[in-house]
């Protein structure tokens, strides 16, 4: 007998409809998509931290609630940099575990001097993960954090040292593993999609750049551009560190990820050259050679055709003809408007031989790095000369005085917690100084870490109330696991949710890391209001000498961060000026990381810094010329003996050096200093024009490059306000 209705059908079709709808809608509105994945996210992770708990009380260690808290901090958006933080808290648990039964024992008998070493252990890691820079850094962070939540409760009773820090690696082993294994297998969600995602996002801001500098765009339009491809880098390096632990079963080469930086790193001084070139050529005395207009029109055409069938075809045509028509003006070139239309030419050629090689990296990604696909898509002899480049990939800035100061504040500030604990003999000093230990190491990689502290005050002051909700009066009700998994599933779902959204992921934090702990999620039911108000005691005064000590030794100043990264541009542009320095490719990937540490710190100032950007990039275009001139002229002084003695070799070392001291500590240049270096400048290029020598042409190339990036002729004593 037929027993559905029609009424029946019509609600299921709608329903589904509906379902179809909302998922359409949520695909296309980010704020949806945010929100549905900070949903995944939180039920993936409440179900390995109950998956974590219900292992740990089978297993039988003292304290089943470490395998929860370690679940909320492995836990991460994507399955690979879940793996990857889990790999990294392994090991820098095992490395502060073991760092801490070799030091306790060694100072049974001197609590400050035993207090104090771990505190330099603490700041030693702190230290190395500021230096690292990389993923990797996450296991010197977890290692001081081990040490300080084993170590200062264990100053006093140094025979259980061992089986402390034994069962403690045991808990989060337990949380490691449930964590990874959720992420991994239950609707994972892979970084290898966000990476290509975000890389042809990145393409799109590149050619939009290049578009921008052929079109002889200026202002805050280029400006923009260039911020928003120096972020994309550093943003794509984050990406890409996970990358080797995705759940795939082929990730992007090494090789490729560091050609396609290298690439994208080098447009960004380079479209800026471009861009001056054809400014100076439309609006001074020179000529625009109508060939290279057709060029300039071609090139923008091929830009703008982001997705065209034969792209490749005619990028290949391109380069082909700028290198013609550089080659026809150098021949003919009677005039600087002559050698300068030459020079942009040669720019031309490598901005697209640079577009087309990461329009041929991104296709390798997308096809996995299969050996097939690698070899189909090496760029043939026309963009060969880009090939011949060996691969940097992404470069960190280190700064080991900066990471210094942080650490040494670190120990200053847990040594004063210990000496009050140890003269107070207070009974919960040893949980207080754990928790400081903690917040030195989670909280101490940003400049300004007090906010982010203040962050998990604030929902530690949450999971207070909510603990003690669970503690004296949910709990006490709960007869067995599965009731107890549904009565925390409400406080752990929504901090989950909240922990998925960076604004709020350190006050998510206060409370998944507050809960396990406070309410006493062990074996058996245990309420205990004088030791839990102990223990919130101890939390929050913990907390609250962290913002103070952190604030006083571990704060660093927005504008003195800013300025110190100045000096160190200026400091290399001096020694690349005299022939010290990396090699090109990894002076301009440093000089990229250095911007993109600017653009955050720049938001956060009080002071306006209107050139700042436009400095760095200043500096990394001469840096850049400056080197190539030193080793142009270097070669041509030791091999050729006909160039007057020698005095085209002398005077381009004594332009080098004028240029070194320019940027010099303590330099005060004038207006009559800037135009003496373009008089120099222009001086050399006149003697080099009329000489014999062989390379010529190269020299006259590489003067023109110096021109542009030192600027006109005021530009250059922007040095002088910093």
């Amino acid at each position: 007998m037929r027993t559905e209705q029609p009424s029946n059908r019509l609600f299921a079709i709608t329903g589904v409809a509906a379902i179809g709808r909302a998922w359409s809608l949520q695909s296309r509105m980010p704020v949806l998509r945010a929100d549905a994945d900070a949903l995944l996210f939180s039920a993936k992770s409440f179900a390995a931290a109950m998956l974590a708990y219900y292992i740990a009380l089978r297993t039988g260690v003292p304290k089943p609630s470490w395998a929860i808290v370690t679940v909320y901090i492995v836990s991460q958006n994507s399955a690979g940099a879940s793996l990857s933080r889990g790999v990294y808290r392994f090991v820098g648990t095992i490395g502060g575990a073991v760092a801490t039964v070799a030091i306790i024992p060694c100072f049974v008998n001197d609590p400050i001097v035993c207090s104090v070493v771990l505190a330099s252990w603490i700041g030693l890691c702190l230290y190395l993960s500021l230096l690292d820079r990389t993923a990797r850094a996450y296991a010197f962070v977890l290692s001081g954090y081990t040490a300080s939540l084993i170590g200062f409760p264990g100053v006093f009773n140094p025979a259980a040292i061992f089986d402390t820090a034994s069962v403690r690696v045991q808990e989060i082993s337990i949380g490691i593993l449930c964590a990874v294994l959720v992420h991994r297998f239950v609707l994972p969600k892979r970084m290898t999609g966000q990476f290509t995602a975000r890389l042809s996002a990145t393409l799109r801001d590149a050619r939009r750049l290049a578009g921008d500098a052929l079109r002889g765009s200026s202002g805050q339009a280029i400006r923009r551009d260039r911020d928003r491809l120096a972020g994309d880098l550093l943003a794509l390096q984050g990406l890409a560190a996970h990358l080797p632990y995705d759940p795939v079963p082929v990730t992007p080469s090494r090789e490729t990820l560091q050609l396609i930086h290298d690439r994208l790193a080098r447009l960004l001084p380079l479209a800026t050259e471009v861009e001056d070139r054809i400014h100076a050529l439309r609006i001074g005395d020179h000529r625009l050679p109508d060939e290279l207009a057709a060029l300039l029109d071609g090139v923008g055409h091929w830009v703008a055709a982001a997705h065209a069938a034969d792209r490749d075809a005619v990028a290949i045509r391109l380069i082909d003809r700028a290198k013609t028509v550089r080659t026809r003006i150098a021949e003919e070139a009677m005039t600087a408007g002559d050698r300068l239309a030459a020079n942009l030419a040669g720019h031309l050629a490598e901005m697209i031989g640079l577009l087309y090689e990461c329009d041929r990296l991104e296709r390798i990604i997308v096809r996995r790095g299969t050996r097939t696909a690698i070899a189909a898509a090496r760029p043939p002899a026309a963009a060969s000369h880009l090939r011949s480049r060996r691969a940097t990939g992404y470069v960190y800035h280190r700064d080991p005085w900066m990471a210094a100061r942080s650490a040494l504040g670190a120990v200053a500030g847990i040594v004063i917690g210990c000496a009050f604990w140890i003269w107070s003999a207070w009974p919960e000093g040893g949980m207080a100084v754990s928790i400081l230990g903690v917040c030195c190491s989670l909280f101490g990689n940003v400049d300004t870490p007090v906010p982010n502290v203040v962050k998990y005050m604030i929902g530690s002051v949450a999971g207070v109330a909510i603990s003690l909700a669970y503690s004296f009066v949910i709990l006490p009700r709960v007869t067995d696991f599965a009731g107890l998994v549904a009565v925390l599933a409400p406080a752990f779902l929504f901090a989950g949710s909240l922990q998925a959204r960076p604004p709020t992921t350190y006050m998510a934090l206060g409370i998944t890391l507050t809960i396990p702990i406070l309410s006493g999620l062990g074996a058996t039911y245990a309420g205990d209001f004088a030791g839990s108000l102990n223990s919130i005691i101890a939390l929050f005064a913990a907390t609250g000498f962290a913002v103070v000590s952190m604030g006083l030794f571990q704060t660093i100043p927005v504008d003195a961060a800013i300025g110190r990264l100045l000096r160190l541009n200026r400091q290399d542009v001096r020694r690349r000026a005299l022939g010290g320095g990396s090699d090109e490719a990894l002076w301009t990937s440093l000089m990229i990381d250095r911007t993109a540490l600017l653009l955050p710190r720049l938001r956060l100032s009080g002071k306006s810094h209107p050139d700042v950007l436009d400095d760095t990039l200043h500096h990394l275009r001469v840096g850049h010329a400056a080197s190539r001139f030193y080793q142009a002229i270097r070669h041509l002084d030791g091999n050729d003996g006909a160039n007057d003695d020698g005095e085209i070799g002398y005077d381009g070392f004594e332009l080098l050096t004028a240029i070194a001291l320019r940027f010099g500590p303590g330099y005060r240049a004038g207006p009559s200093d800037a135009v003496a270096l373009h008089r120099r400048i222009e001086a050399l290029t006149a003697r080099i024009a009329d000489s014999p020598i062989a390379d010529r042409s190269l020299l006259l190339d590489l003067l023109i490059d110096l021109r542009f990036a030192l600027g006109p002729g005021g530009a250059a004593n922007r040095e002088n306000d910093r």
